[in-house]
């Protein structure tokens, strides 16, 4: 555990030196660098500003032209700034990629394998005390740091069942007030766990005690605008280093203001799930026809903040440049494949919008940087010009190749994660990139069930070819990336067994 994503060259480019197409494509990353140290390219320490939509999926930015979604602000930020087409949730699920985006650490190493409640909190699930983010790395450096906004990684205690939304239909608490000490890094703060009330929110802020919250009546998304512009007039000597944490577009999917509807209202199933990996005419592509008209109103919501955010940061009258950096934690199936949700290795999940908007630093146009979890920790770091030497923030800073830097070939690869956890003991690992796609499920009793996706023949991964040459290839570099991270993960005797060429 703990050590860097730097890997051996064995497993990535000697097994895969004879492939051909897609098996020449499965490279496991070479030695990035986890940041880059202040220098020239950052001449002024620039402002931060993060801005998180929850289960906001790749496909439903307007600029990527798949989903009928209508996001002229975020569609500027990114004609202004840089599209980032690549960007790829490792573990697809709200509180383990969160932490690993705050921490750039394994969720074995943060402690956040699971999504954080009432239940997982008994089995220690919740983000480690002490350990650095990239909020606590700025904030050592000087910049003023914020929060605002959905929080998810603070494990509930008893008086949380009280004192914040309570216990849901499933029996489990969810949401947290989170104490001074546990803020990893982030100074100002106006915040909650994990609390669906889209239309009546409520919030902690940064002095208040576990029974101070404040309950609003204002969409949550635009309250929590209104707080992240109050935070930007206020102004300071030092840069600021913000999060907005965006609820929306996570169910439930009808909290959401009526203004945003009407575009959608009209629009029959087939136009709204124009994805070819949709069953049309089953109960499930109904149902996602239905949510599918809120999530895209609730969409053009979020997207109207964002034009909001950017307004205000293009106002400042700072001489400092500002880094407006703009994400998700996961997306959605809507229907693709009969799935609704997500924490699945579905393109559909996996896929994050991710638009840096940074002139001066970082120039205009569109990037196949792969960006998965752990980089952005690193990332945001490098932006910023600040290097962090902690072994345990294993992603990779992609600030060089997002102001143009070529990529080497062989570090564009990514991990997928899923823990087991009480109600589902199943647990997956995964090898993708941009070319393709090995999925391994572990079952406890024993099957393991094997995907593999050509991504280039088969963007909508319609067929699944897991005795494919090239499944053999990113076999042996799961195989050995794991082995890298020292991942005890149970079902790796088993993909041994299907791929018994491969060796560690």
């Amino acid at each position: 555990m703990g050590t860097t994503r730097k890997v051996g060259e064995r497993a990535g480019r000697e097994r895969c030196a004879e492939g051909k197409g897609v098996d020449s494509s499965c490279r496991r990353p070479v030695d990035w660098p986890r940041s880059r140290t202040p220098g020239g390219r950052v001449p002024h320490r620039p402002n931060i500003l993060v801005v998180m939509a929850d289960q906001f999926r790749a496909a439903s930015l307007g600029a990527v032209g798949s989903d009928p979604v209508r996001t002229p602000h975020l569609d500027r930020l990114a004609a202004e700034g840089i599209l980032v087409r690549q960007a790829v949730s490792s573990y697809p699920v709200c509180s383990p990629h969160r932490a690993m985006f705050l921490t750039g650490m394994r969720p074995e190493v943060n402690g956040v394998t699971l999504n954080v409640n009432s239940e997982t909190a008994q089995d220690g699930v919740g983000l480690r005390d002490g350990l650095p983010t990239w909020a606590s790395e700025l904030r050592a450096h000087g910049w003023r740091t914020g929060y605002i906004g959905k929080w998810h990684l603070e494990p509930p205690v008893a008086d949380d069942e009280r004192f914040g939304e309570g216990r849901r239909d499933d029996g489990k608490v969810w949401d947290a007030w989170s104490p001074p000490a546990r803020r990893f890094g982030f100074d100002f703060w106006y915040s909650y766990g994990a609390a669906d009330r889209h239309l009546a929110p409520h919030y902690w802020t940064t002095e208040a005690g576990r029974d101070q919250r404040i309950d609003v009546e204002q969409w949550s998304a635009e309250h929590e605008t209104d707080v992240a512009l109050g935070y930007l007039a206020a102004g300071g000597s030092e840069p600021f280093a913000l999060m907005v944490s965006l609820n929306p577009p996570h169910q439930p999917f009808d909290q959401v203001p009526e203004r945003y509807r009407a575009a959608y209202t009209d629009l029959d199933e087939r136009t709204l799930l124009n994805r070819p990996n949709v069953p049309h005419g089953t109960a499930v592509a109904a149902e996602a026809a239905t949510i599918a008209r809120d999530y895209f109103a609730a969409i053009t919501g979020v997207d109207e903040q964002v034009g909001r955010l950017a307004a205000a940061v293009a106002a400042l009258d700072d001489d400092r440049p500002t880094v407006i950096l703009f994400t998700s934690d996961h997306g959605m199936q809507l229907g693709s494949h009969g799935l609704l949700y997500k924490n699945v290795a579905y393109e559909e999940s996996m896929r994050l919008p991710l638009i840096v908007h940074a002139p001066g630093l970082v120039p205009a146009g569109s990037s196949e940087a792969v960006v998965d979890s752990l980089d952005f920790a690193p990332t945001i770091l490098g932006l910023a010009g600040v290097s962090t030497t902690d072994p345990r923030m294993v992603g990779r800073d992609r600030a060089e190749a997002l102001r143009g830097r070529e990529i080497p070939a062989a570090d564009d690869a990514t991990l997928y994660l899923r823990h087991a956890s009480r109600t589902d003991p199943s647990s997956a690992r995964g090898w993708r990139t941009p070319e393709g796609k090995l999925v391994a499920t572990w079952n406890p009793g024993g099957s393991l069930g094997l995907q593999f996706f050509d991504l280039v023949a088969d963007p909508f991964e319609l067929r699944s070819v897991p005795d494919a040459p090239a499944a053999r290839c990113f076999a042996a570099a799961l195989i050995a990336e794991l082995a890298e991270a020292g991942d005890a993960w149970e079902g790796r005797t088993a993909l041994l067994a299907a791929y018994p060429a491969v060796t560690t």
